[in-house]
């Protein structure tokens, strides 16, 4: 049995056996194959590197159980705040903001209704819908973004990377609510955000 801190060495039986497959085939394609010493020679390398790694290298070897930890005395979990008795009328009407860094996020559409964000050029049904999982459901929360927010929302967009910058979301967002949706129209006609 091999001993713990050996666990995830390369098993030398393995590149052994990698080896001799390697000496194998070269003899196969130099006598049956009628190949050149040399391409026998490097296809016979390709065949012993290949055997070996797979025979040879620790795959899903199990790690060692370390050593249990000796036990800590537990610890005092520090008292809660008090709750207040009953929350402003004005926190409990509005989708509550989520915490954490970049920008302000919604638990849901204000009023119940979302912006039709697909209006912003480079956001379609599915960006759509991820962003509103990211918690984004108007035109006004995309144009109050600063560059740290669309640098934390960009790095949340799964494989729509580089997506705000390049197609000018947050510009877009700022003439719609400063503008108006159908003058946004007109000048998205010609790309003037």
């Amino acid at each position: 049995m091999r001993k713990a801190e050996n666990m995830n060495a390369p098993n030398l039986t393995g590149w052994v056996i990698g080896a001799a497959a390697g000496l194998v085939a070269f003899g196969a394609l130099v006598v049956v194959g009628e190949f050149d010493l040399f391409p026998a020679a490097a296809l016979g390398a390709v065949v012993a590197a290949v055997a070996g790694l797979i025979l040879g290298m620790p795959w899903g070897a199990e790690a060692p159980v370390p050593a249990a930890a000796p036990a800590q005395a537990p610890v005092a979990k520090p008292a809660a705040a008090p709750m207040p008795e009953a929350m402003p009328a004005a926190f409990v009407a509005a989708p509550v903001a989520a915490t954490g860094a970049g920008p302000m996020r919604l638990k849901g559409p204000r009023g119940g209704t979302a912006d039709n964000l697909k209006e912003i050029e480079g956001i379609g049904p599915a960006m759509e819908k991820l962003v509103n999982e990211l918690g984004i459901y108007h035109f006004d929360q995309i144009a109050s973004w600063s560059d740290a927010d669309v640098a934390v929302v960009d790095s949340e967009m799964k494989s729509f990377k580089g997506r705000i910058t390049r197609d000018r979301w947050v510009a877009q967002a700022k003439l719609i609510v400063s503008e108006g949706l159908e003058a946004f129209r007109e000048r998205a006609k010609t790309n003037n955000y």
